[in-house]
């Protein structure tokens, strides 16, 4: 099996942008088997259009809730552009079909490390 791919839609190109640049400390996903699979050592591609980059899993985590996972790591490491919960919420469910996701499977997080 090749690298895992995390891909971002053109319209989340800054978070794409944070991630690449290591502003953005941990990437988080909802926590379908595709992204609980990831472990720690795995190398991960990041997409955006046809921009790549690859980075590796230092650390992982999954949260049952939003909520949960705020009271493990900062806001900051994962949302930079926003200030409160209420956001982070908001900016979850503008995903597709994440609202869903993240009640069924909670979310996953990984701390990244340039390769």
């Amino acid at each position: 099996m090749g690298s895992p791919i995390f891909v971002f839609r053109e319209v989340d190109r800054d978070r794409f942008e944070e991630v690449r640049n290591g502003a953005k400390v941990i990437e988080t996903r909802a926590g379908t088997e595709k992204y609980r699979s990831i472990k720690i050592g795995d190398e991960v591609t990041f997409t955006c259009g046809n921009d790549s980059f690859s980075k590796k899993v230092t650390k992982e985590y999954h949260w049952s809730t939003i909520e949960v996972m705020l009271i493990e790591v900062p806001l900051k490491k994962v949302m930079l552009d926003l200030e409160t919960v209420d956001q982070v919420r908001e900016r979850y469910a503008s995903y597709p079909n994440y609202k869903e996701k993240i009640a069924k499977f909670g979310i996953v997080g990984f701390e990244l490390l340039q390769v």
